[in-house]
C-alpha cells in the first residue's frame, strides 16, 4: 500500500544518494593504484595510462584476430578528418613508432577525399580545409594523397566490376608469411624519409557543376546521401587500385555502424548488411575494405582524442545543420544517439547483432549478377512468396489505371501499326501505356535499394559516364545472350 505521509530516509531519492557513488575520483579498475581519469561504462573506470593501453590493445586485437593484413602489404587509410578516422591514423602511427611493443608490419598510406564541391563550399574554404589536413598528414611521415570528389566523373568502367582477387588463403598462410618476414631483416617499414607528398590536383569548375547537378537531381536528402556514399566508395577503390594498395582501411566506429545497420534495413539493404557493417568487405575482389575501428564507440574515441591530443579537422556534410527528419540516415542517427543516452547498451546490442551477419558465398559471379552501383549481389531474383515480390505487386497495383481510363486507343493514335493491326498488345490499348509500368532497363541491373535511389532521381542521364557505359555493355550482353539462348546447352545458358 502507498503511504503518503510516511517519510523515507533511505538512499531512494536521487538528491539523497551518497556522494561517493557518482564520484569519478576512485581507483582504476585495472592497475588498482592510480586514480581513474575516465569512465567509459558503469564499472569501467581507467586511469590515463591504462586507458591508453586498453585503446591500443583493442586496435591490435582487432587486426590480429582477423588476420587479413599480411606483413609488407600495402594498406591505404581513408581519412576524412573526423574523430574516428583520425584516431585510426593515430593508432597506425603508434604501431609504427620505435617504442611500440609489437610494431605493425604493413605499409600504410593515406588518402583524403575532398567533398567540398558536393556541399557547395567555396574554393577558398576547400583550400583551407585541405591545407589543414595536409599539415596533419605531414606530421605522420606517411605518404598521402588528396583527391577531389570531382574525379569520380572520369573513372573507368572497371571500377564497378569485381576484379579477380587472390584465392582464399590457407589456414597457415598468415603464420607462414609472418615467419618469412621475421626470418628476413624485417626492416622494410615506412619511415619519415620515405614520405611521398602528391600535390592536390586542380579542380575544374565545370566538373564541380556537373557533380552538383548529379547530386541535385536526387529529390530527397536520403537519396543524395546514398548516392554520395556510392561515389565516394568508387573513388576510394579506384585510388587504391591505381596506387597498388590491396587493402583499404575505413574509420567506421561502432556507433556509426549501429546507425548504418538500422538505416540500411530501412532503405532495403538487408541482403547487403554483412558487406556494409562487417570487419572485411570483399565485394571488389582485389581490393578488400577493412574496418578496424568497428569495436570502438564514439564516446571512447572522443575521450582518447581529447586526452592524448589527436588532431582532427571538421568537414561539413550533406546533413550538416539539417533537421532530424531531413533524411532516413539522419533520423536513425538521432534515434540511436538519444536512445543510447538513456540506455547505454543500445549501441553495443545493435553492434553485436551485426557481428553475426554473414553473406551468402557464391551468390554472385564477377559479371552481371552484381549491382551496377554498390557492386553487391543482386537481391531482385526472389521467389514469388517474398517481401520483394509483394512490394512489386503493391507498386504495380497502385499504378494500375481504373477500368474507365483503360480504353482501347484508336488505330490512328497507336504508336505502332503492323500489318494493318494494332501494336502487339493484343488489342488492349496502346503499347506505350502497357510498357509504362515496366521498369527502365537501367534499374534491372540494380539491387532493390539502389533502385530506390535511382527512382528518386529526376533523370538517369546525369549519372557519371562510367556507370552509363557499363550499363549499356551489360544490357547488350544480356540481349545477345537471349538471342543465342536456343543454341546453347542448358548449363551454358544458365552461366551466360
Amino acid at each position: 500500500m502507498c503511504q503518503v505521509e510516511e517519510e523515507y530516509h533511505g538512499p531512494l531519492l536521487r538528491e539523497e544518494l551518497p556522494e561517493e557513488l557518482p564520484s569519478v575520483s576512485r581507483q582504476c579498475v585495472k592497475c588498482k593504484e592510480a586514480s581513474a581519469a575516465v569512465v567509459i561504462r558503469a564499472g569501467d573506470a581507467y586511469c590515463r595510462g591504462c586507458f591508453k593501453d586498453y585503446f591500443i590493445h583493442k586496435f591490435r586485437a582487432m587486426l590480429g584476430k582477423n588476420r587479413l593484413i599480411f606483413p609488407e602489404e600495402k594498406v591505404l587509410l581513408a581519412v576524412s578528418g573526423g574523430p574516428s578516422s583520425c584516431s585510426m591514423l593515430s593508432q597506425v602511427q603508434e604501431g609504427l613508432s620505435q617504442n611500440a611493443h609489437k610494431k605493425l608490419r604493413f605499409l600504410p598510406g593515406i588518402v583524403y577525399i575532398d567533398e567540398g564541391g558536393a556541399v557547395g563550399q567555396s574554393a577558398e574554404h576547400r583550400r583551407r580545409t585541405v591545407e589543414e589536413l595536409r599539415a596533419v598528414f605531414r606530421a605522420t611521415g606517411l605518404p598521402f594523397l588528396t583527391v577531389p570528389l570531382e574525379q569520380v566523373l572520369d573513372l573507368p568502367s572497371s571500377v564497378v566490376l569485381s576484379a579477380p582477387g587472390a584465392s582464399e588463403q590457407e589456414a597457415g598462410a598468415y603464420k607462414a608469411a609472418v615467419d618469412h618476414f621475421l626470418l628476413s631483416d624485417g626492416s622494410s617499414g615506412v619511415t619519415a624519409g620515405q614520405q611521398q607528398e602528391t600535390p592536390p590536383p586542380e579542380v575544374q569548375e565545370a566538373h564541380t557543376h556537373s557533380l552538383q547537378r548529379l547530386l541535385g537531381s536526387a529529390r530527397t536528402l536520403t537519396a543524395r546521401e546514398e548516392l554520395l556514399s556510392i561515389l565516394r566508395q568508387h573513388l576510394l577503390v579506384h585510388t587504391a587500385r591505381s596506387a597498388g594498395y590491396s587493402k583499404l582501411m575505413l574509420g567506421d566506429s561502432c556507433t556509426r555502424l549501429a546507425v548504418k545497420l538500422l538505416s540500411s534495413i530501412s532503405l532495403g539493404r538487408g541482403a547487403q548488411l554483412a558487406h556494409d557493417t562487417g570487419f572485411s568487405d570483399s565485394r571488389y575482389g582485389d581490393t578488400i575494405l577493412v574496418r578496424p575501428m568497428r569495436d570502438y564507440s564514439a564516446k571512447e574515441i572522443a575521450y582518447y582524442n581529447r586526452m592524448f591530443s589527436v588532431p582532427s579537422v571538421f568537414t561539413a556534410g550533406l546533413d550538416t545543420k539539417t533537421a532530424d527528419k531531413s533524411s532516413i540516415q539522419h533520423l536513425t542517427e538521432s534515434f540511436v544517439i538519444k536512445l543510447q543516452a538513456d540506455f547505454p547498451s543500445t549501441v553495443s546490442t545493435i553492434y553485436r547483432t551485426s557481428e553475426k551477419l554473414q553473406s551468402c558465398k557464391g551468390s554472385a559471379s564477377a559479371g552481371g549478377d552484381r549491382c551496377l552501383l554498390c557492386v553487391c549481389a543482386l537481391d531482385t531474383a526472389a521467389e514469388n512468396a517474398s517481401a520483394f515480390s509483394a512490394t512489386l505487386i503493391s507498386e504495380q497495383l497502385s499504378q494500375k489505371k481504373s477500368p474507365g481510363e483503360s480504353r482501347q486507343a484508336p488505330a490512328s493514335q497507336c504508336c505502332s501499326i503492323v500489318g494493318g493491326e494494332l501494336c502487339g498488345n493484343g488489342g488492349r490499348g496502346c503499347c506505350s501505356s502497357a510498357k509504362a509500368s515496366e521498369p527502365p532497363p537501367l534499374r534491372s541491373l540494380l539491387c532493390y535499394s539502389c533502385q530506390l535511389t535511382i527512382k528518386d532521381m529526376a533523370s538517369e542521364e546525369v549519372l557519371p559516364q562510367y556507370i552509363l557505359s557499363e550499363a549499356e555493355r551489360r544490357l547488350r550482353r544480356s540481349q545477345l545472350r537471349e538471342e543465342i539462348r536456343d543454341f546453347l546447352l542448358e548449363g551454358e545458358a544458365d552461366e551466360g
